[in-house]
Order: C-alpha cells, then sequence, then structure tokens
C-alpha cells in the first residue's frame, strides 16, 4: 500500500511539473518601454491564444512543447519566438506604418513593392473589412468598402438578374480586368442585353468566388493595359487567395429582410494541410441558399395594357373573352383603373419584382509545395455551381395576343376551373465556372520566372418554366430548354524578373485562345414566335467559335533615388480576329521623405471586342413602344448585318492620365488624393431598336424586308460607335488605433467623384444614316453617362474593446438620372441617398465568436418612379423603383447573425 501510495504520489507531482513547464508568461512593451495591451499572443498552428492586459502582461498554457508565440497588432511588426520553457519572456513590440508598408503585387511587374512605393493608386483590402460590411458576397462586399467600385442585384432582366454587373470608376464590366493570384480570371458566358446598367458588355462572374477564400483584394485604380492587355482600361481588382493558415475556420450565417423574405443562409469551412518543408494546400468549401424578395408596385389598375386597349392601340376583340368581369366584358377603362375582378385580387398585377432565388455551392483551393530554396510548384482555382430563378412579367388574363391562341382554353397552365387567373414565367439558371492554374517559380541565370498554365469557363444554361408556347396551343409544354451559353479559355503565362541595383525589368509572353458557344434550345421554345418571356435559342444561334491572342510585354523601373522612381511599359498583343495592338505606359514616384508620396502615370490602352460581342445572336421578347414584341440580336458577322454597312468590330482604345498624392501623418493617420482622366475612343456599343423607319419615319425596305424574313419587329446589333472622357477624383482618409474608452477607434473615409461625357457624333452604317436616334437613342446614352452614381462617399468607423468589436458605415450612394428615349420632359433624376449599416462581434473564446450585422439600418429605399404620363417607364406601375439606372437596390433592411469557429 505504501509503495502504490508513493507512485500516486509521483505521477501527480510529474502531472504538476509537465503542466507547469507548459505554462508561458511574459509582458509586451512599445519600443518607449510602455505596456502594450490588446497584443494577440497565439500559439503557432493552433487556435489557442490570448490578448495582453492593461499592463502588456499575459499567460498561455501551450499544447506542446517546445512551441513557437506569434505577437501580432494592428499598426506594429509581427514577431515569432521559439518557447522552450515555461519562463517569463520580455517582447519589445516595433511601430508599423501599417497598410500603406504592406507589399501588393498588383500594379508592377518587375517587382513587389508597397503602396507608399508604388507610382499607381492601389486599394488593399482586408477580409476583416469586406467582412464587415456584412453583404454575402465579394462583388456587393466591394460596393460597400471601394467607392470607385459599383454593383447592383438587377430584376425581371433574364440572365442579368443572376449575374450583377460590376465596374469600376463608372467604365463598364467590360474594362476591369479581374485576376485571381495575379493570373487573368475568364469572363462569364453572359452579355449584358437587358436595360440595365451595363448593357451590351461582358463582366467576370464575381459571385462565383466564395469570400470565405479570400485572403484580401488589391485593387489598381489606373489604366493597366501595358502590364496586362485587354480589360485594364479602368483597373485591376486582383483577388488573393488564403495561404498557410494556422487554423481550420467555420462559418455559419443567416439573415433575413425586415419584410420576412429573402432568407438565407450560408456555411463554409477552410482548412489548411501542411506538408514537406513548408508545402500547403488551403482549402474552402462553401454552400448557401438565398430566397427571392419583392418589392412590385401596387397600382391596382393597369396603366400599360388599359391605356393600349383604351386608345385603340390594341384591338379589344383580341383579348378573346379575356377581360370577363362578372360575365361582362371589360372596357380598356375597366383595366386602366382596376375594374375588374382580377384586378381588385391582384393590385401588384401578379409581379415579382427583386432580388432572385439562389442555391450556390463552391470549393476552391491553394497550394504551393517547395522543390528547394529557389523553386517551387504551385496550383490554385476551384469551381462554383449556382442554380438561381427569378421572374418574368406576369402574363395579365387580359395579355394581347392572335385571338384563339392565346385563350384559356389553349392554355395548358389553365385546369379550367374558376375564372382563368393568366401566369408568371419564371426565368431559371444553371450556372458553372471553373478556374485552374498551375504552375511554377524558380531561379533561370539570376532571374526570377515564372510559367503557368490556366483554364477558366463559364456556362449558363436556361430553362423556361411556368409558361407557354402559344402556337402550341394545349399540346405546349410548360417547362422548356431553351438553350446554353458557354465561355473558356486556356492561357499560358511565361514572366521573369530581375533587378540590377536601382534598375528592375520584367518580361513576359502571354498566349491565350477564347472559346464561344452557343447551345440551341427544345425545339418547341423557339418555333412559331416561341416561349412566351423568352424565346428559346434557334440552331441559326448555334456556334462554336474560337479566336487566339499572343501578348509579349517589358517593364523597367529605375530608382533614380531612395526617392525618385520613374518607370515605364509596353505591350503588344496580336489577335486572330482583328489584328495587333500597342500599348504603353509611362509613370513616376516621389516620396516627400518618410511624410507621404506624389504620383503620377500616363499610359495608352485597348479593349478586344468579347467574342460574345462578335458571335452573339438571339431573339428576347421585351416592351418596345407600345407593344410586347420579339427583338431580334444579330451578330456581327452576320450578311444580314454587314449588307447594312455595319463594319466588323475592332478594339477600343484609350488615353488615362492620373496623379495623386499620399500623406503619411503618422504611423496610424494617412491621407490619398488621385485625379483620373480616361478616354476612350471607338466604344463597342449594343444598339437600341432600329425599326423599318429611321428617326424621321421615313420608310427603309432593306430593313423591314429583314425584319419580315425573321419574324421580330426590330433589330439590334453591336457597333463601334462613340467616344466618351470619363474623369473624377479618389480620396481617403484613415485614421486608426486610436485610444477612447479603454478601446481602440478607427475611423475610415473614402470618396468617389465620377463624370463620364460623350464626345463627338455616334459612327452610323452608310445604309443606316438616319438611324443616329436608334442606334443610341438618349436612354441608351444614360445608361453610360448617368447609370451608376456619381458620387459615392463612405464614412465609418470600428471599435474593439477586449471581446467586443462594433463597425458602422454610411455609403453615400449619388444621384442617378434616367433618361427618356426621345422626351427630355420624362427624364427623371433619383436623389442621392445614404445607407446605414451596423455590424457587432464578440470572441466567447479563442474557439467561439459571433457577429451580427443590420443592413441598411434606416429602411432607406430609390426614390419612386414618376412615369410622367408614359406607361412604359414603369410599365403600367409594376415598377416602383428604378432598375434601368441604379443606386444600391431596393430591399431595404435586412438582418444577418453568425457563428466562427476555430480549431
Amino acid at each position: 500500500m505504501k509503495q502504490l501510495t508513493k507512485l500516486i504520489t509521483a505521477l501527480v507531482l510529474m502531472c504538476c511539473a509537465f503542466t507547469y513547464g507548459q505554462v508561458v508568461k511574459g509582458k509586451i512593451l512599445d519600443e518607449k518601454n510602455e505596456p502594450l495591451p490588446f497584443i494577440n499572443v497565439i500559439e503557432k498552428g493552433t487556435s489557442n491564444g490570448v490578448n495582453t492586459n492593461d499592463q502588456g502582461e499575459f499567460t498561455i498554457t501551450l499544447r506542446k512543447m517546445p512551441g513557437v508565440l506569434i505577437f501580432s497588432s494592428l499598426g506594429f511588426k509581427t514577431i515569432e519566438r521559439d518557447v522552450t520553457s515555461g519562463t517569463t519572456i520580455r517582447i519589445t513590440m516595433q511601430e508599423d506604418s501599417g497598410v500603406l508598408d504592406e507589399v501588393v503585387l498588383t500594379g508592377n511587374r518587375s517587382k513587389p513593392r508597397t503602396i507608399l512605393d508604388s507610382a499607381v493608386p492601389i486599394d488593399n483590402v482586408g477580409v476583416r473589412e469586406l467582412q464587415a460590411t456584412g453583404q454575402t458576397s465579394i462583388d456587393q462586399m466591394l460596393t460597400f468598402a471601394v467607392p470607385s467600385y459599383n454593383s447592383t442585384n438587377q430584376t425581371i432582366s433574364d440572365a442579368t438578374a443572376h449575374f450583377d454587373p460590376a465596374d469600376l470608376r463608372g467604365l463598364g464590366p467590360s474594362r476591369t480586368l479581374v485576376l485571381i493570384n495575379g493570373k487573368r480570371k475568364n469572363q462569364s458566358a453572359l452579355v449584358y442585353v437587358n436595360d440595365t446598367p451595363g448593357k451590351g458588355e461582358v463582366g467576370t462572374d464575381m459571385k462565383s468566388i466564395p469570400t470565405a477564400a479570400i485572403e484580401r483584394v488589391e485593387i489598381l485604380r489606373d489604366g493597366a493595359s501595358a502590364q496586362y492587355g485587354s480589360d485594364a482600361v479602368a483597373g485591376v481588382v486582383n483577388i488573393i487567395l488564403k495561404k498557410d493558415v494556422d487554423f481550420t475556420q467555420v462559418n455559419i450565417n443567416s439573415g433575413v429582410t425586415s419584410r420576412g423574405d429573402g432568407f438565407n443562409a450560408d456555411a463554409d469551412i477552410n482548412h489548411t494541410m501542411t506538408f514537406g518543408n513548408g508545402g500547403f494546400l488551403n482549402a474552402t468549401l462553401g454552400f448557401s441558399y438565398q430566397d427571392y424578395t419583392n418589392r412590385a408596385g401596387t397600382p391596382g389598375g393597369d396603366g400599360l395594357f388599359g391605356l393600349l386597349y383604351s386608345i385603340g392601340e390594341i384591338p379589344i376583340e383580341a383579348a378573346d373573352g379575356y377581360l370577363a368581369t362578372d360575365g361582362v366584358l371589360a372596357t380598356g377603362d375597366d383595366i386602366l383603373f382596376g375594374n375588374t375582378d382580377w384586378l381588385r385580387e391582384n393590385p401588384d398585377l401578379g409581379m415579382i419584382v427583386g432580388q432572385p432565388e439562389m442555391r450556390k455551392g463552391d470549393a476552391y483551393i491553394n497550394a504551393e509545395f517547395p522543390l528547394n530554396d529557389t523553386a517551387k510548384l504551385y496550383a490554385f482555382g476551384g469551381f462554383n455551381l449556382r442554380k438561381g430563378k427569378s421572374f418574368a412579367l406576369y402574363r395579365v388574363p387580359y395579355w394581347p395576343g392572335v385571338p384563339g391562341q392565346n385563350s384559356p382554353q389553349n392554355n395548358p397552365l389553365y385546369d379550367a376551373n374558376g375564372v382563368y387567373q393568366g401566369f408568371q414565367p419564371t426565368f431559371e439558371t444553371d450556372i458553372k465556372d471553373i478556374l485552374f492554374t498551375a504552375g511554377g517559380k524558380f531561379l533561370l541565370g539570376g532571374f526570377n520566372t515564372d510559367l503557368s498554365a490556366t483554364y477558366g469557363g463559364n456556362q449558363v444554361d436556361y430553362i423556361i418554366g411556368n409558361t407557354i408556347n402559344p402556337s402550341l396551343g394545349a399540346a405546349s409544354p410548360t417547362s422548356f430548354d431553351a438553350g446554353a451559353y458557354g465561355f473558356s479559355n486556356i492561357i499560358g503565362n511565361f514572366d521573369v524578373n530581375r533587378s540590377f541595383g536601382e534598375i528592375s525589368m520584367g518580361l513576359g509572353v502571354e498566349a491565350r485562345q477564347e472559346r464561344f458557344e452557343v447551345t440551341e434550345g427544345q425545339e418547341e421554345s423557339y418555333i412559331d414566335g416561341g416561349a412566351q418571356s423568352f424565346p428559346g435559342l434557334q440552331p441559326s444561334n448555334a456556334l462554336n467559335e474560337t479566336r487566339t491572342n499572343i501578348g509579349v510585354y517589358g517593364t523597367l523601373d529605375w530608382d533614380v533615388s531612395d526617392r525618385f522612381l520613374i518607370g515605364g511599359a509596353v505591350r503588344y498583343e496580336n489577335y486572330s480576329d482583328f489584328g495587333g495592338n500597342t500599348s504603353w505606359k509611362i509613370n513616376s514616384r516621389y516620396k516627400l521623405g518618410e511624410a507621404g508620396v506624389l504620383r503620377a502615370s500616363y499610359s495608352t490602352g485597348f479593349r478586344a471586342p468579347s467574342l460574345h460581342q462578335v458571335y452573339l445572336s438571339n431573339v428576347q421578347t421585351l416592351v418596345s413602344g407600345n407593344t410586347i414584341s420579339n427583338q431580334g440580336t444579330f451578330n456581327n458577322v452576320s450578311p444580314v448585318i454587314r449588307d447594312l454597312g455595319v463594319a466588323p468590330l475592332f478594339a477600343e482604345t484609350s488615353k488615362n492620365i492620373s496623379a495623386g498624392i499620399t500623406v503619411k501623418a503618422s504611423r496610424d493617420f494617412t491621407i490619398s488624393l488621385d485625379y483620373y482622366n480616361v478616354r476612350v475612343d471607338d466604344r463597342v456599343l449594343f444598339t437600341g431598336e432600329i425599326t423599318g423607319e429611321d428617326d424621321n419615319g421615313v420608310p427603309n425596305a432593306a430593313v423591314q424586308q429583314i425584319l419580315d424574313d425573321n419574324n421580330v419587329t426590330s433589330i439590334k446589333f453591336f457597333i463601334n460607335a462613340v467616344n466618351t472622357v470619363t474623369q473624377g477624383f479618389d480620396y481617403t482618409m484613415r485614421y486608426k488605433n486610436i485610444d477612447f474608452a479603454s478601446g481602440k477607434l478607427g475611423v475610415n473615409v473614402a470618396l468617389n467623384v465620377n463624370r463620364t461625357n460623350l464626345e463627338g457624333e455616334v459612327e452610323t452604317p452608310s445604309k443606316l444614316s438616319g438611324y443616329k436616334n436608334k442606334i443610341f437613342n438618349r436612354k441608351e446614352q444614360s445608361r453610360i453617362v448617368s447609370a451608376r452614381p456619381n458620387m459615392k462617399f463612405l464614412f465609418g468607423g470600428n471599435y474593439k474593446i477586449g471581446n467586443f468589436s462594433a463597425n458602422l458605415n454610411n455609403t453615400y450612394f449619388g444621384e442617378v438620372t434616367w433618361q427618356h428615349a426621345s422626351d427630355p420632359s420624362k427624364d427623371q433624376t433619383f436623389t442621392g441617398k445614404v445607407v446605414t449599416d451596423l455590424s457587432f462581434g464578440y470572441d466567447f473564446s479563442e474557439v467561439i465568436s459571433f457577429r451580427a450585422q443590420v443592413n441598411n439600418l434606416f429602411d432607406v429605399f430609390p426614390d419612386e418612379i414618376d412615369p410622367k404620363g408614359d406607361a412604359v417607364t414603369n410599365l403600367g406601375g409594376r415598377f416602383r423603383y428604378p432598375w434601368e439606372v441604379n443606386q444600391f437596390g431596393f430591399n431595404g433592411t435586412s438582418f444577418r447573425a453568425g457563428l466562427t469557429f476555430k480549431f
């Protein structure tokens, strides 16, 4: 018994000694020997961590010995310290000028530089700043974090409702290049052909990039075609993926609007596996669901069709009995003023106007494997799958059509029980986006070398649901495969750079093949006028077209002194379909000691017309004048269009001037101001509706023959037609680490003022010389010059004390103006509004944290549409808020909360 007691005592003493050996105590001081509170102390490779107290002291129990502790805080350089015993340690933290001294990868291809060293303006937006916006996708996060970036949800706009058009500095989606880890991201398969901002352009599918995989976003706000090639006219958005993260993170979030719709939920996990000597694989897996919202107008009567029936634009007999109310045929005035049974029961005209329903799943990886001290392999990419459902115009019971064809008796959606109610077609998308890059970095003859290959693809399949093809009568399907669009590219890059003392140089070559595919829909979707809301893609629309291009570039930077830098770049690209282009750039930077920097640049640029714009053709059902009609888009290589004298598309060219200053008043206080002027010549436009009569009502036999041959009421096409000048300035002010109420306060102010003007005459083909207004009417002009806010102002603050944090952000979206196609008296300017977002966070432990957000705290909406007597402007009251020009959407207040787990 005595021996057993001794053994137990020895074991207890050993356990105590072992436990004591795991405990590390310490004190952290600044360079003035003052204690530093709120410093993060983390055991490397784990989520085990503590913060220092008011006296800069900490105590932490390590999970293993020996270990490594990481000491970090905003405004100080991160320190790692090996720990081999339970002794007390003392750490002195060195000040760091913060975000201005962070190395960025974008904007210079000869060597990485800090933001303060750069000759061009660059934003470096961290993932915490993005998450603090409370938004659910990267495009919306950037909208509320970067004043010169704009993206808004669309509605009743076919596939555009599932791809939000996004742009930088108001220059349109096509003129912002998106990179991931410095490599070109493929464009989406979709052309924005509906009446929304960005109409006629092609953008990158930003919704395909999972936010949980992102470490930060670098935004170059300057023309960069000379370094990166086509599309970089407005600038570059470079999304940097997470790397060797020391913990596994799981996020679970859910939210809903204040009106009880738009429920959303998502979950994701990010984990890093390490291997070899410094190798890692960071993987992200995520799922999300979003329900639709509805903010339709409730006019009661139908100001569109009621008016058309009343004035005889649509013969009353065309309704074929639809207008019966209590057994009596209604008049046009009855419809106009809501005096029918159906309108009394459906004051919103059956509409659903808001964000679409969406389900999404994605998986992304980012990996590196060092081969030795001078070489490593890398790979990154992933896939995104989305299924969405939005809505078209409700087909009211009195929808105009051919007598007999559109009657309830021939409509399989009507079961012949009760009074016919009409139907609302759905527009459903199946979107697939994939990106994969693999490559290696190594030394070759003293040069830093990067060799890579990239594949990217985006495809959208269309299903038109809850609708009919009236020409098929009772035999019509009620759901149609309407076809698909696809875009993909294969890219090879070889880049080298090297510094020779004060001279840094970079050289590179890029080879790219692009492919645009159109797949026809099922026959029932397009024959004899096609399915209601969206006739399917026809065999004549189907195609599979490719092009190739080769680009070579060189960059040279000369650090004349510690303060003065001068640099430049030149790039030549040759496209197989329209030829070559040479772009160049010069820039300079002068440091004002340690207090700031002056910078300026001048560059030329270009944007190649996308394959989509060259080859797209389809038929859409849209509101045209005083009726609903099928409008045909003919591609730029079609003999039909070429016979009208339309020239082949060629590259837009640009000239970009920028100049700015950044002042670092202190370690925590910085200010920057940049002016820019961007001229774009021969901008590619998607024309307005070309009918059988020109601007003056003179008949055009050639156009009328095209309309008759293709059973459409108007045609559209792409053309290089107009020059624009965009100018403005960006201002930012950041003041952080302010001592306030025992915590730390940060204040951010950012402003973008932007204006685009048209210059010169609209180019018109010889056989369409009288169609200048119809090619580019006032409404289409406003989509370029005033559809985005002319000013965006962000003012916010963040506060942290202990385990609690809070963020308050106010975003002022400036006015936008919608212009009537022909009557200036019917124009409308929608006033600027402030949207306020509030979020809170609390760390229950080093493992679990909670966050909650209220977006649009004060339930702010855009001004309501004033049709000024033109029922087409708001489609007879169906739309309450503007959609052809857009500021910040119209969902109103929403709530969101979530938990984060770190292991």
